[in-house]
């Protein structure tokens, strides 16, 4: 799908979240500045969310949880190594809901969903649907 304001971005991320169930992981990919935190704000507004939705790239982790299914929102841009990872808890936030991995690209042996975010230009990106069920759809 191709979008062409971050408003679009935010509409498809939320027409996503309606497959995304408990236990899910989504991973996103894509350079800086392709909109992966947008989509992220979509998918939590698809769930329920109604407050803030920003980059948790200094905490690591944000918790979503005003909808049926919380969402933790995890950004590995700052995240040195495997111990770091091991340190996010991964395994007890999915247990809790849906989590969404902005830089997901860094958790490559991952069971999940990937989602590319591509930059065409200023105002368009491609997003991807890259590995997902079948009925998984914008």
């Amino acid at each position: 799908m191709i979008t062409r304001s971050p408003d679009e971005t935010e509409a498809a991320a939320a027409r996503f979240a309606r497959h995304v169930r408990r236990g899910d992981l989504v991973l996103l990919s894509g350079p800086l500045g392709a909109g992966k935190t947008t989509f992220v704000r979509g998918m939590a507004r698809g769930m329920g969310a109604s407050g803030d939705v920003m980059s948790p790239t200094f905490q690591l982790v944000r918790l979503y949880d005003e909808g049926p299914i919380a969402l933790a929102h995890v950004d590995l841009f700052r995240v040195a190594g495997a111990g770091d990872l091991a340190d996010l808890g991964l395994d007890e936030l999915l247990d809790e809901g849906a989590v969404v991995v902005e830089w997901g690209d860094r958790l490559p042996d991952a069971d999940a969903v990937r989602v590319a975010l591509e930059v065409l230009d200023p105002d368009r990106r491609r997003l991807l649907i890259e590995e997902a069920p079948r009925s998984w759809s914008w």
